[in-house]
């Protein structure tokens, strides 16, 4: 008998064989699943940048993504400019736990929202929760308003019906109301509106908000939809700024994924519906000496985006290598043009 534990593990359990000893584009660091993804499965997605990706791979590659908000009658061009597409339906970035619960509340229990537009310098208005979908904004509240609420709709439609749900979760610094907490995707004054710190706080959420945040939106998700299946993943990119004054960005880019990491882990064991996906570790694992960042050490290479799908293509679809073989380095052509609104952070600034 052996007295060592670890004597007949299999290689994906030991760093050596599966990490230090594999080359980098055939590393896959994902063992199972919990379920797959039918070609006719409506597959929606949401959360922060990187979730893109997945839509539209998803998509070339055949598979059903469901869109609510198509604007099917609208110009490309047009459908573009405004986020038609985008993701599923056009909430803009979900970059926290607490947007999304939010939007469901909003959605199912007639949650409202006290300061629900803002005003741009050039005098239109904006929606402040999905500030940046309408390029030309509104001409009143009012118009805000009515345009939430058919947004509002077709994302009911949405929870109500997909049968696979991707979120990625992105960010725990946030800016919320004083008033009533609604989240905001970003502070305002950086598109439109004023900051004002008697209105306004800036918060970062830890592992128990953003789990809390979770579980409730799973427990919604569930009693709407319950035959629904959800796949998480971490977004691999880092924070633009943060607001933290004794942290660096790097820093604070650390304990944001650590916890929502932490949080993704959690839901997984809970939930056995819940799957987690491993983007963040394939495109941050040292393994591959950081070749999957571009210059600015923020921004991912379409080669690093085509080793995640590769992945997860493999893994939940039919459209995976053939075992043992040699995996292609790209499935579809990557559409770099991602609409990420905490980019206006910088451009605010000019920096």
């Amino acid at each position: 008998m052996s007295g060592n534990p670890y004597s007949g593990l299999p290689d994906h359990q030991f760093w050596r064989r599966s990490v230090a000893g594999t080359e980098r584009f055939r590393f896959d660091p994902v063992v199972s699943t919990r379920f797959a993804i039918g070609r006719e499965d409506r597959v929606a997605t949401a959360g922060s940048c990187f979730a893109q990706h997945i839509a539209r791979r998803l998509a070339n590659a055949g598979f059903r993504y469901y869109v609510t908000e198509a604007g099917e009658a609208l110009p490309p061009a047009e459908r573009e400019s405004r986020q038609f597409g985008v993701f599923s339906a056009r909430y803009g970035n979900l970059y926290t736990a607490r947007q999304l619960l939010q939007l469901f509340q909003e959605c199912f229990e007639g949650r409202q929202v006290a300061e629900p537009a803002w005003q741009r310098e050039d005098g239109r208005w904006v929606d402040a929760l999905r500030p940046q979908v309408e390029p030309d904004g509104f001409a009143s509240p009012a118009e805000v308003q009515a345009a939430r609420e058919e947004h509002l709709a077709a994302t009911r439609t949405l929870f109500e019906t997909c049968d696979v749900f991707v979120f990625t979760l992105g960010l725990t610094e946030a800016w919320a109301s004083r008033v009533d907490g609604t989240i905001y995707p970003v502070a305002p004054g950086v598109v439109a509106g004023t900051h004002d710190p008697a209105r306004h706080a800036f918060v970062n959420l830890g592992v128990h908000e953003v789990l809390a945040d979770m579980q409730a939106f799973l427990a919604g998700l569930k009693s709407v939809n319950p035959q629904v299946r959800v796949v998480l993943t971490v977004s691999p990119v880092p924070l633009i700024a943060t607001y933290e004054s004794d942290r660096s960005a790097l820093v604070a880019t650390t304990y944001s994924k650590s916890v929502l990491r932490v949080v993704a882990e959690m839901l997984f064991r809970e939930h056995a519906w819940v799957d987690y996906f491993p983007s963040f570790e394939i495109i941050n694992g040292n393994y591959n000496n950081g070749a999957y960042f571009e210059a600015d050490f923020r921004s991912i290479r379409p080669m690093g985006v085509d080793h995640v799908m590769r992945c997860f293509l493999r893994h939940y679809t039919d459209v995976g290598a053939t075992p043992g073989a040699a995996p292609v380095l790209a499935v579809v052509p990557v559409d770099l043009d991602v609409v990420c609104d905490e980019e206006a952070i910088d451009q605010v600034r000019g920096q």
